[in-house]
């Protein structure tokens, strides 16, 4: 049986945020969950599912210079990221067009929902039809219309397909707090005008690990800080864009230099490697 999921328009979005990574072992993610499970309900599309997770898709655009991802290894203090976010590939289901910022160590999130018959559209450039749109609210048109904006000045396009399983906490009183555990997260290039959940070579990253982010649009929680502590975590970089692109080199993204490669799960060594060139940026 398929289980679609419809993400309502800003569900619990934070916009505005800080958040705090950690790589953790598998093995150690059901005393976490207990934790966590004392301060946040678990997201209404993670009840009833396999680990509690349900799936996320992302495809990255960017530059043929890599001008997004460059931004991030050089630590940008104000940079962007530009992607389609989707949670299964249903005709009546939103894609959402996001454009995630970066000020200092504020993170700024917006984004609005269209149809998937207006994928191709947008990413060409185009304003979508009415009818098309999920919402006329200003806000969210105005973050189609800086996402449009951005793409046209670098002339950005598709490079890259993301896709992971999210096991999401949040505060059952307002949108302050979430946790996430994000596990069996996949990078492959993408050059297609599509938003797609089906992947031909993808590629595993940080495995066996998973990504624990922390969080908060104000004030830090100290149970944040005690849960830190108290289960030895230490902060890494775990970015699931440019991980995957420091991984497997530039040139899987660029079109014209693309070549045929197999699937494989990175070295430990390598994957230590990226994470210090991001975590010190």
């Amino acid at each position: 049986m398929i289980i679609t999921i419809s993400m309502p328009q800003d569900h619990r979005l934070q916009q505005q945020r800080f958040e705090l990574k950690f790589l953790v072992a598998e093995s150690l993610t059901a005393k976490l969950r207990d934790f966590v499970s004392s301060y946040l309900e678990l997201d209404d599309y993670g009840v009833g599912r396999p680990n509690l997770s349900y799936p996320v898709h992302s495809l990255y655009l960017d530059s043929d210079d890599m001008h997004t991802h460059q931004a991030t290894i050089n630590g940008t203090k104000n940079r962007f990221k530009l992607r389609l976010r989707y949670y299964d590939d249903e005709p009546g289901s939103p894609v959402f067009i996001e454009v995630k910022g970066r000020v200092d160590n504020c993170i700024l999130k917006r984004r609005c929902g269209v149809r998937r018959d207006a994928v191709a559209q947008v990413l060409t450039g185009q304003w979508p039809e009415a009818e098309q749109l999920f919402t006329t609210e200003p806000r969210h048109l105005a973050a189609l219309e800086r996402f449009l904006m951005l793409m046209h000045s670098i002339h950005a396009r598709p490079k890259a397909h993301n896709s992971y399983l999210r096991e999401a906490w949040v505060s059952p009183y307002d949108n302050s707090v979430r946790v996430t555990f994000d596990r069996n997260v996949c990078i492959e290039p993408h050059f297609e005008f599509t938003a797609l959940t089906s992947m031909r070579q993808p590629t595993l990253l940080y495995a066996p690990l998973v990504i624990l982010e922390l969080k908060f649009t104000d004030r830090f929680p100290n149970w944040f800080k005690d849960m830190a502590q108290g289960f030895n975590l230490m902060r890494s970089a775990a970015a699931k864009y440019c991980g995957g692109v420091l991984l497997l080199g530039e040139s899987n993204f660029d079109e014209k230099m693309r070549f045929e490669r197999t699937p494989f799960t990175l070295p430990a060594a390598a994957l230590q490697a990226a994470n210090l060139i991001l975590a010190e940026n």
